[in-house]
């Protein structure tokens, strides 16, 4: 008999001569389908047999800083009862759990199913402001997860979603204001310059009512107008839709600290279109267009009448003007 025959015998006779309990990591409950069980524990240590006492389980858990055994608990009591009292609870546990193991995410998608199922729920304002801090948390910086454990870069798209789920929520709650500010901040953050003038004047239009909310939403959209407009090649058309935008607000709010600031940005915007009303003009005049020329020199003068730039204009003028007439 060879040494590997020998040393297989010694094997089954230690297997037999001395039983021992395997751990099984998955249980299966006729209820519920498959569990995981970590080695060591039983089937049946924190499951009950009814609603109130498993959701009993999960509270106690997350109280004494076990999140991933409230996790199973609150998960448990949704989905073997989830038309009963205790479910709307449990659910909200889900979420605070996902914070607790620091899943945002999860834990506002969580939140959100609360809401969404469950908008009785007697702590639904907390739950909101949860929420909203969840998506302030994103806004600041904090980075979204791959596969809800590896950090990988903050997503504006992913936190302007948020907050306006937090709007659809509630239109007209104490956070909706706020939330609807942030979606502007956050596109704005992603240079998406025209979604911000959007969300921005859904604000001021929406809460008109509330001066201080109308004042900020209406500057935060000229502002990203003027951004916008200064981005690469001067654009005119949005140049022109923030100083419409500043005009507005200087005349509904004349009183606000920032009518001045709002005045320097008009003029500013007002030479930057005069500017770009001259070079256009010596496009014009480069090929011989007089008439398309003398029409956007006069533009300047009409923009920025009292700028060197103006000066230049009439100069121009002149002179076409008499080319044109010997012409």
């Amino acid at each position: 008999m060879n040494r590997w025959s020998v040393r297989a015998i010694l094997l089954i006779v230690c297997l037999v001569a001395f039983p021992f309990r395997s751990p099984a990591p998955l249980i299966f409950n006729n209820k519920e389908g498959w569990t995981y069980e970590t080695p060591g524990s039983t089937e049946g240590k924190w499951q009950r047999e009814r609603a109130k006492d498993q959701l009993e389980v999960a509270q106690t858990a997350l109280d004494h800083n076990n999140p991933s055994l409230a996790l199973k608990a609150a998960r448990r009591t949704v989905k073997v009862w989830p038309l009963s009292d205790y479910a709307p609870q449990a659910q909200y546990l889900i979420g605070r759990c996902y914070e607790a193991k620091k899943n945002d995410e999860k834990a506002f998608k969580a939140y959100q199913q609360v809401l969404e199922k469950y908008p009785k729920i007697p702590n639904y304002q907390e739950i909101s402001k949860r929420q909203f801090e969840i998506a302030s948390r994103f806004l600041n910086g904090q980075s979204f997860k791959i596969f809800g454990y590896i950090p990988f870069l903050p997503s504006m798209e992913k936190t302007a979603d948020m907050y306006a789920k937090i709007v659809r929520n509630g239109p007209y709650s104490e956070l909706a204001p706020q939330a609807q500010m942030n979606i502007g901040a956050a596109r704005e953050k992603q240079s998406e310059y025209p979604l911000a003038v959007k969300a921005y004047e859904q604000a001021a239009d929406r809460y008109n009512d509330r001066k201080d909310i109308a004042a900020e939403a209406l500057y935060k959209a000229g502002m990203a107008s003027n951004r916008q407009a200064k981005t690469s090649e001067y654009d005119q058309s949005v140049a022109a839709s923030a100083i419409g935008t500043f005009t507005d607000f200087m005349a509904l709010f004349p009183n606000d600290p920032r009518t001045a600031e709002a005045q320097k940005l008009i003029s500013s915007l007002k030479s930057e279109q005069a500017r770009g009303s001259y070079q256009t003009a010596k496009f014009y005049e480069k090929n011989k267009k007089w008439d398309g020329a003398l029409i956007y020199y006069n533009e300047v003068l009409l923009k920025d009448p009292e700028s060197q730039i103006a000066i230049a204009a009439r100069e121009r003028i002149d002179l076409l003007k008499k080319r044109v007439g010997q012409n």
